[in-house]
């Protein structure tokens, strides 16, 4: 029997990619932090459905303080998706913390916005909403 675990994305700025993943209702349930390998996992998921997590690994900065590691191409990982109650809400609430929304909702049904690391997150809506402005008119900005 295979068994479905975690998906792995690693970031640069922890507490700015947790903020983002808490826009879409998920929560921290978790977390391991590795003296020895320098590096933090936190564990995010949607509460009700701790199973299905988002491991988020944050490797530690070298002594001087630069980054241990450079990510690029995060649309190279394709996406992690989420159903949502209400994909218009979801995106405001987006949008007003300053995320791009760059595939708006205009369907009623998809969005695609991205982590502070460039990781594409697809949002479902649960079921189809009627299609309606602002989302309606609105343009894709950049890659999703």
């Amino acid at each position: 029997m295979t068994r479905y675990l975690h998906t792995m994305i690693r970031v640069t700025d922890p507490d700015a990619t947790i903020r983002f993943f808490n826009l879409i209702g998920l929560e921290e349930t978790r977390r391991i932090e590795s003296e020895q390998g320098r590096f933090t996992l936190i564990y995010l998921a949607p509460k009700g459905q701790e199973e299905t997590e988002v491991e988020l690994t944050w490797n530690w900065p070298n002594a001087d303080g630069t980054p241990a590691e450079t990510y690029t191409g995060g649309r190279n990982f394709g996406h992690l998706a989420f159903q949502v109650e209400d994909i218009y809400a979801t995106c405001q609430t987006l949008a007003d913390a300053g995320v791009t929304i760059n595939r708006p909702p205009r369907d009623g049904w998809m969005a695609f916005v991205k982590t502070p690391d460039g990781i594409s997150i697809e949002l479902l809506q649960d079921g189809k909403l009627e299609p309606k402005e602002p989302w309606l008119s609105m343009e894709n900005t950049g890659s999703w």
